[in-house]
């Protein structure tokens, strides 16, 4: 994911390993992997990457368009919309940094970043790419064998994977299924009402690196979790 929301880097936060997708299907569509909202005093507003599309590939094949004029236009929105910020300079020198890296495909960027941020926030998880591990099964037990890769006993997902996962595949081969249970503590933002679901850029630009303990969302079982949906 692109610069993602607050409730990634939850993830990140609880797991031992994070495994980056990055040879998952690039969406046909509108996605998170290349767009984010960031709030402005106008709502909320888009970051997009433009990328060239040929048709059905894997998101590491996925190229970028190679200039500098939307990474100059992410930068001079960010300024606009977050100059007034406590700890601007901050993001605004660590999204410098990643942007003046000479990179082609857009999974490099979104795992540079992810990791960056990581780092700033003193999140310790160790992470993996999957096109590194040779697993070529597909959905639920792809996902199981990424687990087992690494003798894994727990497997901590987003509310989407309601809609694949085969929970009772992943019992009986003895691992736990647990899923965000995201609080959206609210932090300081600028221009109205907290909005939890705004790019990671926003935690950072108003709290620094002290925003660590908003990224505070624990888990719920596979079962309590659908039960409660």
């Amino acid at each position: 994911m692109f610069f993602p929301w607050i409730g990634l880097f939850e993830q990140i936060k609880l797991a031992d390993i994070y495994v980056h997708l990055d040879d998952a299907q690039f969406p046909q569509g509108r996605s998170f992997m290349n767009r984010v909202q960031i709030k402005s005093p106008h709502d909320i507003q888009w970051l997009t990457v433009p990328v060239k599309r040929k048709g059905i590939q894997p998101i590491n094949e996925v190229i970028m368009e190679y200039d500098h004029i939307w990474r100059d236009k992410h930068l001079k929105t960010l300024k606009t919309n977050y100059s007034r910020a406590p700890y601007f300079q901050e993001m605004f020198e660590l999204i410098n940094s990643i942007y003046n890296e000479p990179i082609e495909l857009l999974s490099e960027l979104n795992i540079l970043a992810i990791e960056k941020i990581s780092k700033y926030f003193g999140l310790n998880t160790k992470f993996v790419r999957s096109s590194e591990l040779g697993i070529t099964t597909k959905s639920s037990e792809r996902l199981l064998q990424i687990i087992e890769e690494f003798d894994g006993d727990m497997y901590i997902t987003g509310h989407g994977a309601r809609n694949y996962i085969n929970h009772e595949l992943f019992e009986n081969h003895n691992v736990k299924i647990e899923y965000m249970d995201y609080k959206r503590t609210a932090y300081p933002q600028l221009f109205g009402a907290f909005n939890p679901h705004v790019s990671i850029l926003d935690l950072l630009s108003n709290t620094g690196k002290d925003g660590v303990i908003y990224i505070d969302s624990g888990t719920k079982n596979w079962k309590e979790f659908i039960k409660n949906e």
